[in-house]
């Protein structure tokens, strides 16, 4: 026969055995060119028969143990396909003798054990597909000798031992798959072969280099090498492959810098090189690479700033850079690659400053990483992404609240907010205490409704405190304290006007209330103003201690003075405790940490300064919280130095340095005025 094709429509057939055999019935003998038994599978049926249903698809179910066997017998087969069965079983010997075999289909089945040695000596294969079965031990090694093999599909099976030379050295390979197995050794070196297109290796055990010959396949679009043992640097000659579309390279121990003669991958869609040990900074070759949509670098040591030659990736759809040493600023041009949306992952960087306002210009992104970093500011900007569905702003320096948008993905994973200990959200009044109880943060204070947009070089906030009062001035850098100074020199009167217009400070003229204070213009009594500054000054401005505020300048005039201070977050311990409506609920755990803090910063001034200073004013007032509910104790305008050898206790001036190592800067500060 020249065709044994069992192919029936709309039709049940049932034999009693399975049909097998090189003469066909009603048809003239000759050699059997195409056995076709597929799509079958086997049933729980003890009897062996055939079932072809009304579907047009075989069902075999058969105990036969040796029907592979049985159709190894037609010598003259050139093609087998028994793919997509419950074939088991382990392939017998006798198949290597199919001399004209060309085609051997086996894919989704059940087969184990050792493809047999010597398969492709005898015949000139050109298709092989194993693929999605249980063969192990090593691939073949003459698997090319008729030196016409296209396709080599040994994936996912629990292959072992070393790819053979032969596969490198086959000239009609174009397709090769073997990823997902057990494989070890070097990879083989690539002869010159324009027709290899797609290969891939990922998930075994291959160790050794990437060899450079790998370059010599310049029609190759498709390159897996990932999760195996790969080591050393990234071969320049990869970049003759100048139409590759995909490359990936992730989790191996691969080193070194990117090479620039990468810069010839225009057509790179996808490349992945995470998770190794890469270095260096990013070479401005991958600006080349305007055809990407999926760049991931994560998991390496590169360093530098995000380079702006980025930008020009403009079909981004993933961008994935986390876990590097690159540092700086996230930077504004983040806000053109407006086709991010699968993910942008800067985590773990070492990055700077704030979240730029383009961020949110990207609309369509999904899902955004920027944690563990030291970023700054608040997340305003993030509500206007609306489709991100996935955030984490962990472990940075955030402040104020948590925007609108972001409160479902708070309460579907908290964990991707923590570390921010200066967030709050803002929490229904009739609901205050519940709403910081479920959510782990504390509540914004609420704003009056006559809140108005704050200046981001000036706001003047007002505490009053015996003869002080306090101004609030927010600034990004110290060297704008000039700026402060000579505003206040230049109108001096300004004072006693604002005193006049707000009544000496009536609450009537507060303006807003916010997480930083009260919002009223300011004036000055200077009654005796000049000693107590003097006295503020001489006292603290040297004092170092966590639990009290720390003077970071102060001006000193004929009639008035200005004395700078850290800006405290979170107000004072009255305001926490009377002044906002619901109160706030403050743990135990808070409570004592409060006490046990201002107790050491009493302890400090009465028995670690030389002379002793006694505050003699001590109330919740002059009790402030930062960011982290830490006290830190203020106003010392009646504060008296005590001389430890006098019994009386009498005031005495300052000799010596006072204090120790002053913490770290902040952004905000406070201005006392006298």
């Amino acid at each position: 026969m020249e065709v044994l094709n069992l192919y029936y429509k709309n039709a049940t057939v049932r034999v009693s055995s399975p049909i097998i055999s090189s003469n066909c019935p009603g048809r003239k003998t000759g050699r059997a060119v195409i056995l076709l038994l597929s799509p079958f599978s086997f049933s729980n049926e003890k009897n062996s028969y055939f079932a072809l249903g009304s579907n047009s698809r075989f069902l075999l179910t058969s105990t036969e143990p040796d029907l592979v066997r049985r159709i190894c017998k037609i010598q003259s087969l050139r093609y087998v396909t028994l793919y997509d069965n419950n074939l088991s079983g382990e392939l017998p010997l006798e198949l290597t003798h199919l001399k004209h075999l060309e085609l051997l289909f086996l894919f989704k089945n059940n087969f184990s054990g050792v493809i047999p040695q010597s398969l492709g000596v005898n015949s000139s294969l050109e298709k092989l597909d194993f693929m999605y079965n249980q063969f192990t031990d090593p691939i073949p090694p003459n698997l090319c000798f008729g030196q016409r093999l296209p396709v080599l599909n040994f994936g996912n099976n629990q292959l072992q031992g070393s790819i053979p030379s032969d596969v490198g050295k086959c000239p009609t390979l174009r397709r090769m798959k073997l990823e997902h197995n057990n494989l070890s050794g070097v990879l083989p070196e690539f002869l010159h072969n324009p027709d290899l297109e797609h290969v891939n290796i990922a998930w075994n055990n291959i160790s050794g280099k990437i060899p450079p010959s790998l370059g010599n396949c310049t029609n190759l679009t498709f390159i897996d090498l990932s999760m195996s043992k790969l080591g050393g640097f990234i071969p320049p000659e990869l970049g003759n492959l100048v139409n590759l579309r995909e490359l990936f390279l992730a989790h191996n121990h691969l080193q070194g810098c990117l090479p620039p003669q990468l810069s010839t991958w225009k057509k790179l869609d996808k490349f992945n090189v995470g998770f190794n040990s890469l270095n260096c900074t990013l070479p401005s070759s991958l600006g080349n690479m305007t055809s990407l949509s999926t760049l991931i670098l994560e998991e390496n040591q590169f360093a530098g700033d995000i380079p702006p030659f980025l930008s020009e990736l403009k079909r981004l759809i993933l961008l994935r850079m986390g876990g590097n040493l690159l540092g700086g600023e996230i930077p504004s041009w983040i806000g053109t690659l407006k086709n991010l949306q699968y993910g942008l992952d800067l985590r773990s960087d070492g990055l700077i400053g704030q979240i730029p306002g383009s961020l949110g210009d990207l609309r369509m992104l999904v899902s955004l990483d920027i944690s563990s970093n030291n970023l700054t500011g608040n997340l305003e900007v993030l509500n206007r992404m609306e489709a991100l569905t996935e955030v984490n702003i962990s472990y940075n320096g955030f402040t104020g609240p948590i925007p609108e948008k972001l409160m479902k993905l708070l309460s579907d994973s908290s964990s991707s907010f923590v570390g921010n200990p200066c967030l709050c959200i803002n929490c229904p009044p009739s609901d205050g205490l519940n709403c910081e109880r479920t959510s782990g943060f504390t509540a914004c204070a609420r704003s009056f409704s006559s809140h108005k947009s704050l200046s981001k070089t000036e706001i003047i906030m007002i505490a009053l405190g015996s003869s002080l009062a306090c101004v609030f001035l927010l600034h990004r850098r110290r060297k704008q304290h000039e700026v402060g100074r000579k505003s206040m020199e230049d109108e001096d009167l300004l004072f006693m006007q604002i005193m006049e217009a707000t009544e000496n400070l009536n609450d009537k003229y507060i303006v807003a209330k916010g997480a930083h204070g009260e919002v009223i213009k300011a004036a000055l009594d200077h009654r005796d103003g000049s000693h107590s500054m003097v006295r503020e000054i001489q006292i603290i401005e040297n004092i170092r201690h966590r639990n009290l505020v720390k003077v970071e300048d102060f001006w000193f005039k004929e009639d008035y003075g200005l004395i700078l201070y850290r800006y405290m977050e979170n107000g004072s311990l009255h305001d926490v405790l009377y002044a906002t409506h619901p109160p706030r609920n403050l743990e135990w755990s808070v409570r004592y940490k409060i006490a046990v803090g201002t107790a050491h910063g009493l302890a400090y001034l009465h028995y670690d300064c030389d002379p002793p200073v006694l505050h003699r004013d001590i109330k919740p007032q002059n009790i402030l919280l930062d960011c982290e509910m830490e006290p830190r104790i203020s106003d010392f305008g009646i504060a008296k130095l005590l001389d430890p050898s006098s019994a009386s206790g009498t005031s005495m001036s300052i000799s010596g340095t006072l204090g120790c190592t002053a913490p770290g800067d902040e952004s905000f500060f406070v201005i006392y005025v006298a």
